[in-house]
């Protein structure tokens, strides 16, 4: 069973394996429609397509952020639907570096099938290896998927509150260091992050061609980031809880389990403005 990450010679040795499923999670922030694009014109034979905004998130109401979590059951049927079922070998893939097939990944494993990789280097790496490819969709005969959530693996608006700025908690924020800063903002209404959080871009995960880096470096940069707190006293967030993933899978595939997700992340944190947060506008607003 692999349960962080996949390579493509692996991969290739058992698309014709009944028990792997093949789940395209190609996607783009800004023109939603990209991915599934591209998964027409061509991708991993066998695979099924999921659409972040469709497939991995639940409805949005207005304040719990732009990508919630799915309900358990939705996403059961969601699984069942692409033939997963409790003895499958799902593999996950993005156009390169991850972030949005770690979310899959991430999804799988809150409710309970820890059976699931993600394909190192994504279709980018599928593809510059010349490996075959199709455009049409599979046939897959749907299974019963029985999902058991773990309720411990995430946080809490209400949980993170009384976490915030604590000594023994390690808050740790995915997205890249300009938005972390708060100098800009492309994709929530409030620019900043929360106090007492530090930033770990998820993109220091991996390498320029979007493999992750060796497991020592990734431990050791990991190591550096927690300064000291234990993993369980970890806590990863975003702008919406996608991009967390990566880090939360960087730190599985490294060795350092136990670390949790905020799902709301900054999008739904910062829709409410009596929760405290640091602007690049207001650096002292940690304390309001």
């Amino acid at each position: 069973m692999f349960t962080t990450l996949l390579d493509t010679a692996t991969l290739a040795a058992h698309l014709q394996d009944p028990d792997w499923v093949i789940v395209d999670c190609r996607f783009a922030l800004d023109d939603p429609a990209w991915g599934e694009r591209q998964y027409a014109a061509g991708h991993v034979p066998g695979a099924v397509y999921a659409r972040l905004d469709r497939d991995l998130s639940g409805a949005r109401t207005g304040t719990n952020g732009r990508h919630p979590l799915p309900d358990p059951a939705d996403a059961a049927r969601t699984f069942g639907r692409w033939g997963v079922s409790a003895g499958s070998q799902v593999v996950a893939y993005d156009q390169d570096a991850g972030p949005y097939a770690s979310r899959l990944w991430w999804l799988l494993r809150w409710l309970g099938h820890d059976g699931v990789a993600v394909l190192d280097g994504g279709f980018a790496r599928w593809a510059a290896e010349g490996r075959s490819t199709d455009t049409a969709p599979p046939s897959r005969a749907a299974r019963v998927f029985a999902a058991a959530p773990r309720a411990s693996m995430t946080v809490s608006t209400n949980e993170l509150l009384g976490m915030v700025e604590r000594p023994d908690t390690c808050l740790v924020d995915a997205r890249a260091p300009e938005r972390y800063r708060g100098e800009i903002e492309t994709l929530d209404r409030v620019a900043g992050h929360i106090p007492g959080a530090t930033n770990h871009f998820f993109m220091r995960n991996v390498n320029e061609d979007g493999t992750f880096r060796p497991m020592d470096e990734l431990r050791r940069e990991w190591r550096q980031t927690a300064a000291g707190t234990e993993p369980d006293r970890m806590v990863c967030y975003c702008g919406s809880g996608v991009t967390a993933c990566h880090n939360l899978l960087a730190l599985e595939h490294a060795g350092v389990k136990g670390a949790r997700l905020y799902p709301g992340s900054w999008s739904e944190w910062s829709n409410d403005p009596s929760r405290p947060m640091v602007r690049a506008d207001r650096p002292d607003a940690g304390a309001t």
